[in-house]
């Protein structure tokens, strides 16, 4: 199928989601993940109405921003490396992947040179994965308050990596303890606005959405099988 139907049925299917668990649609985006395909592909599903991409590799990324329209909105959700941050800071919506202090330290500097306030989500190795950044759960509450106090960074939530598994439904617990644990970060500094959860990606995003998901991160429904870097 072409990806203007693909993405027809993924909208579906995530309506549906919400729906079951008694949530308005409207409180869950879909963002296509566009890793690995080239701009031509994106551009397939820029004319097919969408505006809003994920990338993981900033080379990548930066590539097609060259290429692509202006208006297309990024989002950064791959593991960042806190060298590469004067490249990434003011030019992505929304960056999901920040795993470290030192990370938010090296962003809010690139950030104030550009005199820009870049939206940021805090990425929480919920399953304690070796293979999967983020930070412990149990660090995320002081991690929080730190990264509040710098200027030019703006966290608006949490994301979280669901462990490959079959069935969707062993991973629940997972999305189920990020949502608590975004619940009990915001009760602590209630002059935050969490009101992000990314989590979900092809396998398990109904899942995801069922507990409390606000972005789910989808590439391979919309565009197909991954291609090769």
């Amino acid at each position: 199928m072409s990806v203007s139907e693909n993405w027809s049925q993924l909208r579906d299917r995530a309506r549906a989601a919400a729906q079951r668990a008694g949530r308005n649609p409207e409180e869950v985006s879909i963002l296509p993940v566009s890793k690995t395909f080239p701009a031509s592909v994106v551009r397939e599903a820029y004319d097919a109405g969408l505006r809003t991409f994920g990338e993981n590799y900033v080379q990548e990324a930066l590539g097609k921003m060259a290429e692509l329209p202006d208006d297309i909105e990024w989002h950064m959700i791959g593991h960042l490396q806190s060298n590469k941050a004067r490249q990434v800071a003011g030019k992505f919506a929304l960056i999901h992947s920040l795993d470290s202090l030192h990370l938010a330290q090296e962003l809010e500097k690139q950030a104030a040179k550009h005199d820009v306030r870049q939206p940021v989500l805090l990425q929480v190795n919920i399953a304690d994965e070796e293979t999967k950044s983020g930070l412990m759960p149990a660090a995320v509450v002081d991690a929080a308050g730190e990264i509040s106090e710098l200027e030019h960074l703006e966290m608006r939530g949490l994301m979280t990596i669901g462990p490959l598994e079959d069935k969707p439904e062993t991973v629940r617990w997972v999305f189920r303890e990020l949502r608590e644990l975004r619940d009990k970060v915001q009760a602590q500094l209630p002059g935050l606005d969490l009101r992000e959860l990314s989590m979900g990606m092809t396998g398990d995003f109904e899942t995801a959405i069922e507990e409390g998901a606000t972005i789910i991160r989808v590439g391979r429904a919309i565009f197909g099988e991954r291609q090769a870097r």
